[in-house]
This record gives C-alpha cells, sequence and structure tokens, in this order.
C-alpha cells in the first residue's frame, strides 16, 4: 500500500474516481505477492502492479470498465509454461485478481491507515462485492486476520471474503551496540523492517556506530522493553554476552508476544546462560522459545554473514518454514506474510 501511497492521495485530493486492483490468492509461482495493489485513475493514470505482462493490461482494462460503471469482479489468470513470460507469470503461474472501485471514504480510510502505518484489515466479500475496513481492536475475528499478518481469501459464516492485512513493518529490536548490532540493521533495513538498537552503554549506542539503526535507546533492559513493547510482529535479538543484560532482557522478553527471541553466543555460554535463567525464575518450556546460538546454520563468520544468518532463522520463523535448502524442499518458494 505505501508504494502506491502517493498517487492515491494526490488522486483523491483533486475529486478523481479511483478503481484498484487486489492480487487475492496466487498459486505456483506469481511475481506479485497476494495484498499487492494497482490503482487506476479516470484520467488513466497507473500506480503499483499486481503483474505484469499481457495480464497488468487486462487488468487495467477492466479496472476501467468498472470506473464506467461495471460491476466489481474476480479475475482469475491461468497461464501455460510456454506463454508464461510473455503475459508476466513466469513458471505458469496463476493469480486471483478483484478488481473494484471502492468508495471515496474508504480510500481515504485506507490511506490514513497506509499513512499512520495502522493495523487493519478490509474485508471484501468476494460475492456481494462490498468492502469494510475494521481497525485493529474493533472486532475480534478481524484481530485475529490483522495478527496472522498476511492477505488471504477467508470464509466468514459461509461467504468468502478476502482479508487485505494493513500494519507498520516488522520490528527488529537489538540489545547491545556491538558490530553485529549494526550490520542485523542494514539487513533488516534491506527488507524494509524497521530497526531499533538499545544498550545501557551510552558510548556504545552512537549514531556514528549505528548508522543503519531507525532507533538508538540509552537504556537497561527493562526500560528498553516499556519503550517499545515488543507485539507479536517484533523479533528480539541480544547481542550482549553479559548476565547483568542478557538475563533481564530475555527474562522480558520471553513475557512478551515478541514473535522470535534469538540471543549470540556459543554452545557453552547459551547452556550458562540457561542455567542463570532458570534461576531467575524462567520455566524450561518458555525457554524452549530462545533461538541460541541465533541463526541458521551457513558457516557465518564476518558481523554481516552473522547478521545474514541471523535474519535468515528470523524470516523463516516469521513465515513457519524451517529454513532448510529449497532444492530440498517440496513446499511453496514464496511464503505468504506480511
Amino acid at each position: 500500500m505505501r508504494e502506491i501511497l502517493s498517487e492515491l492521495e494526490r488522486w483523491r485530493t483533486r475529486g478523481d474516481r479511483i478503481a484498484m486492483a487486489r492480487v487475492v490468492a496466487t498459486r505456483r509461482s506469481a511475481p506479485r505477492p497476494v495484498g499487492s495493489k494497482l490503482i487506476v485513475s479516470e484520467r488513466g493514470e497507473l500506480a503499483g502492479s499486481v503483474s505484469g505482462g499481457c495480464v497488468e493490461s487486462e487488468v487495467v482494462e477492466a479496472a476501467r470498465e468498472v470506473l464506467a460503471g461495471g460491476q466489481p469482479r474476480l479475475l482469475t489468470y491461468g497461464i501455460s509454461d510456454d506463454l508464461a513470460l510473455s503475459v508476466g507469470l513466469p513458471c505458469g503461474g496463476e493469480i486471483d485478481v478483484w478488481v473494484s472501485e471502492p468508495e471515496p471514504e474508504l480510500l481515504q480510510e485506507l490511506a490514513t491507515v497506509a499513512r499512520d502505518e495502522r493495523r487493519a484489515v478490509t474485508l471484501i466479500d468476494l460475492d456481494a462485492g462490498t468492502e469494510r475496513l475494521v481497525q485493529d481492536g474493533e472486532e475480534e475475528v478481524a484481530d485475529e486476520l490483522i495478527r496472522s499478518g498476511h492477505s488471504k481469501v477467508v470464509e466468514l459464516g459461509g461467504t468468502r471474503f478476502f482479508a487485505d492485512v494493513f500494519g507498520p513493518p516488522p520490528r527488529l529490536l537489538v540489545y547491545g551496540a556491538v558490530d553485529t548490532a549494526d550490520a542485523l540493521c542494514a539487513a533488516a533495513h534491506a527488507v524494509g523492517w524497521h530497526a531499533i538498537v538499545a544498550d545501557a552503554r551510552g558510548r556504545f549506542a552512537t549514531e556514528d556506530r549505528l548508522p543503519n539503526a531507525d532507533e538508538i535507546l540509552v537504556a537497561w533492559p527493562e526500560e528498553t522493553l516499556a519503550e517499545v513493547q515488543p507485539d507479536h510482529a517484533t523479533a528480539i535479538v541480544v547481542l550482549t554476552h553479559d548476565d547483568k543484560f542478557d538475563v533481564p532482557m530475555l527474562v522480558g522478553a520471553l513475557e512478551s508476544d515478541a514473535f522470535y527471541i534469538g540471543a549470540l553466543g556459543s554452545r557453552r555460554n547459551q547452556e550458562r546462560r540457561r542455567e542463570r535463567l532458570l534461576e531467575a525464575g524462567v520455566d524450561g518450556a518458555s525457554l524452549e522459545r530462545i533461538s541460541g546460538p541465533a541463526g541458521l546454520d551457513i558457516g557465518a563468520h564476518t558481523p554481516a554473514e552473522t547478521a545474514i544468518s541471523m535474519l535468515a532463522e528470523i524470516m523463516a520463523v516469521r513465515a513457519g518454514r524451517e529454513g532448510g535448502r529449497l532444492k530440498e524442499s517440496s513446499g511453496r518458494i514464496h511464503a505468504e506474510v506480511g
């Protein structure tokens, strides 16, 4: 949504009617994930993308027909392998695209949600064609969809809906302003995440040492957790190698909804830290949430390589994947996460 926000608001400001196409499902390989959007103004301007090649041209024509008074519609494109590249669906992919003209009030709400990075979901009735926006905390079912983190087709009360989920980018909270911390921030930026680094030692937690951090906090673990308030879209990595930081940070992280908790250190150091956490009252089952040593086994050595290893594991956990080699996997290559 963010990639089309400026055009959406500019067209709305001048009073244009706007059609929106959304990818609601993909099968096999597809160039754009579920939730991708293309908007078309009544003046024929375009922003965003749902595929490419001939498919995109056909979607634009469908959008123009909707703006001319046509009904919202669900389009399905399934392409044979020999035609795949020419229409923008590599490997013979298949996509479903919903095309409609959202009400101006809904477009305004969507723009506000995207601009303010709020959590919300648009529920689109794929049979009746109605659309409504539900913000976080307004409905239990909607909250569950928002928490899932990705857009998808769902059945609610016997009706098919496309749940288009909106929210801020995932957050990476790194405790310990060491060299690997900035490498982790740089890797997180590459995938569009928000990176926060905290350390109680002010001489380490500086902009000069951490140029890739979005936020830098000079704070003890308890203060950091109170400030950041990790939620289900937050990953936490502890890099300090010092019990006075590690133990309270990990204890607090385990009490949060963070989807990933990792800690740097050798296996010997992990075992010693585990004993300290048990002494601090953490139960053995909760300790299983901690990934330590953090990262995937890719032979990482430098801070940059270690950061890639860690972020790869974080992404795998978020997508519910094991993080093994794709050539040995039988599942879909691309996971549907937000």
